[in-house]
């Protein structure tokens, strides 16, 4: 792997010495500044241009998080890796969406953290394995937030007869199914295309599937 530059940022001078000493074990690690504050970690990056930045949540004044949003804008191609005692979902939601390359928990192993560093120096991005579940139930949260806005506007029949059309069922067969005239399908079908903006019946199935349509009416 590359030589990695690290910055380490953190307020406890105890908790970087312990850091600095771990890492500058590793062959292609060196750590060429430290910062206990927001506005160090900004200006030492500005100076010393890491590859990477270990970067606490709570520090005095402004947050790492704060910190991070700003080093990502004026310094894309640098790193950062929250290193922190806290596993609050909001805190790891906020770094992710400050542009860190990683989220671990300071409970972590020092195998495992250089191993973390190694992943983030390779262009990867590294979640701690615990906040993973976090992570996925959030984004799983928020696809069907969005598949309820797609299907917002459809009423309890159309979508009925929505998923129906998904499965590749006829208007005969839907009919059928729901116990409705095939007139009154065909107007349900008309309806829903017209809803959704699509033109046939292979787009609105396709426009189903895309979306969940069986996990919207699951819920």
């Amino acid at each position: 792997m590359k030589h990695l530059r690290i910055l380490l940022v953190d307020d406890h001078e105890v908790v970087r010495l312990g850091l600095k000493a771990l890492l500058e074990r590793h062959p292609d690690f060196e750590v060429v500044a430290e910062a206990s504050t927001a506005d160090e970690a900004i200006a030492r990056v500005h100076q010393f241009r890491p590859d990477v930045v270990v970067m606490d949540v709570r520090l005095p004044g402004r947050s790492g998080i704060e910190a991070t949003r700003e080093i990502k804008a004026a310094y894309p191609k640098t790193e950062v890796i929250i290193l922190t005692s806290y596993a609050e979902d909001e805190l790891l939601f906020e770094a992710i969406q400050a542009g860190a390359s990683g989220y671990v928990l300071k409970q972590i192993g020092s195998d495992d953290l250089i191993r973390a560093l190694e992943a983030v120096g390779r262009g990867e991005a590294l979640l701690d394995p615990r906040l993973t579940r976090r992570v996925l139930e959030r984004v799983r949260d928020a696809e069907r937030q969005a598949a309820a806005a797609v299907f917002r506007e459809l009423t309890e029949q159309e979508l009925r007869v929505l998923a129906l059309i998904a499965k590749g069922k006829t208007n005969k067969e839907i009919a059928r199914e729901l116990n409705l005239s095939e007139g009154t399908v065909r107007n349900y079908v008309s309806n829903l295309l017209h809803k959704l903006g699509v033109s046939n019946r292979a787009e609105a199935a396709a426009f189903a599937v895309e979306h969940h349509i069986w996990d919207y009416l699951s819920s």
